[in-house]
């Protein structure tokens, strides 16, 4: 096992057991009722063993959403914020913005591999069109992805689930 290996492994087993999530949908037409990709999120969270402190649906809105991130962000009963819509390209389309300028430190890692992911497995070229981000605002760990419950599946399967601890072992260990 190389180094590299070997370290990422010591970093996943020292990562916290749970994580605190809050679940955001951001879009002018869904609600409880048919958003089938906040119920997604929220299995596939479970099922994994993090917990779910919060749920929203914001319009999108930009300064809506920048305003819970920010909200969510000071309330230490959140550790991660995950939101899906408003990524796309069209004019109405803020939530990327609203999330990248909420961030103090970003992961375009997150972005770049959602991307990849996308293209390779379900929608080829396409997935130019795709604005996903993730970052860090103070101690909490953000990330957004297109609204699609395919997309969301993928983030979360390929991506998230898997790395949510590693990332909030990552946020913590400077902290005093």
């Amino acid at each position: 096992m190389s180094e590299e290996i070997r370290s990422v492994e010591e970093h996943r087993n020292e990562a916290p057991s749970s994580v605190r999530c809050m679940i955001v949908t951001v879009s002018d037409t869904r609600t409880e009722e048919t958003d089938k990709s906040g119920r997604l999120m929220r299995q596939l969270l479970e099922e994994a063993g993090y917990s779910i402190v919060g749920y929203r649906i914001v319009k999108d809105e930009y300064e809506q959403i920048r305003e819970l991130v920010r909200l969510s962000a000071e309330n230490d009963a959140i550790e991660a914020i995950l939101l899906n819509g408003g990524t796309g390209i069209a004019k109405r389309d803020t939530t990327y913005e609203a999330v990248r300028d909420s961030l103090d430190k970003e992961m375009p890692g997150f972005g770049e591999i959602f991307r990849y992911l996308s293209y390779a497995e379900d929608i080829g070229p396409a997935a130019i069109l795709s604005r996903a981000v993730a970052g860090v605002r103070g101690d909490t760990a953000v990330f957004s992805m297109p609204g699609s419950s395919g997309a969301v599946k993928l983030a979360m399967t390929k991506i998230i689930v898997p790395e949510l601890r590693h990332v909030m072992r990552e946020i913590y260990k400077d902290r005093k």
